[in-house]
């Protein structure tokens, strides 16, 4: 079992929803998004997703679109990221850890080198939100075989002809986009939200959490109510952007993953 599946286990045991965050690697640099990284868990976080920072992020918004740039400006790379990770590793072997991104840094380190870097760093599933079900051989299958969970968007417009193609390869959990559009772009509605969630669990085992447009503890307690648990992103990245100490930024975390764990 990877760290995904081991966690979401131990929180069905529990009784208890997910709180998944996002952080861009490299925001606003590297020493203090691994700083914020190290404070996720203690901050009540369940699985990090960490973001690779890209040039052409097509489903991001404008906050954590300037959050990639920043990394990017920084000279923030695909080893760099990797690294954090490790660093990471060395005081957290618990805490599961998703990679989201997009194909083309992958792509271009190859995949067989990436994957087998990506495990020996301590990576344990990927988010690529520009390769359809249709692509499965070119990284899904692959990532799976090595043993890392490979997790797939749905969204509102995943009608139930297509929805058994997401699924069939998916692994680790389901992530359900709250909205159409990009992320940050508008406020989750947990009354959209639950038939949706409903719709899907009917057709998978899989937890299914839910993420864009969570930005307060009482939405993230609504959203995690309809679900096996909820994401933020933008709200933590803004967060980070505007500049607040490490320790805000978590005590801002701290009360987001207080909301969910209270659904």
């Amino acid at each position: 079992m990877t760290r995904i599946e081991t966690r979401f286990d131990t929180l069905r045991a529990e009784g208890r929803k997910a709180f998944v965050a996002y952080l861009m690697a490299g925001d606003p640099n590297v020493e203090t998004s691994l700083e914020v990284m190290k404070g996720l868990p203690g901050a009540g976080v369940d699985v990090i997703e960490l973001g690779l920072p890209f040039t052409d992020p097509m489903a991001d918004g404008p906050t954590i679109q300037e959050a990639g740039q920043r990394a990017l400006a920084g000279k923030m790379t695909l080893d760099k990221t990797l690294q954090m990770v490790r660093d990471f590793r060395k005081d957290d072997g618990e805490t599961p850890i998703v990679l989201m991104g997009y194909y083309n840094p992958i792509y271009s380190r190859g995949v067989d080198t990436f994957l087998r870097e990506a495990n020996d760093a301590g990576i344990d599933g990927l988010i690529i939100v520009d390769l359809p079900p249709e692509e499965d051989d070119e990284l899904c299958i692959p990532a799976q075989k090595a043993g890392l969970n490979f997790i797939r968007l749905a969204t509102p417009t995943t009608d139930d002809a297509r929805l058994p193609k997401v699924l069939q390869n998916t692994s680790g959990f389901v992530y359900y986009v709250s909205i159409t559009g990009i992320t940050g772009a508008a406020a989750a509605q947990a009354t959209d939200v639950g038939p949706e969630v409903s719709r899907i669990k009917a057709q998978t085992d899989l937890p299914v959490i839910v993420g864009f447009g969570i930005r307060s503890p009482e939405t993230a307690r609504e959203i995690a109510a309809t679900a096996d648990g909820c994401v933020v992103g933008s709200a933590i990245v803004a967060e980070m952007a505007s500049g607040k100490r490490t320790e805000d930024v978590l005590a801002f975390v701290r009360s987001l993953a207080d909301g969910a764990h209270s659904a």
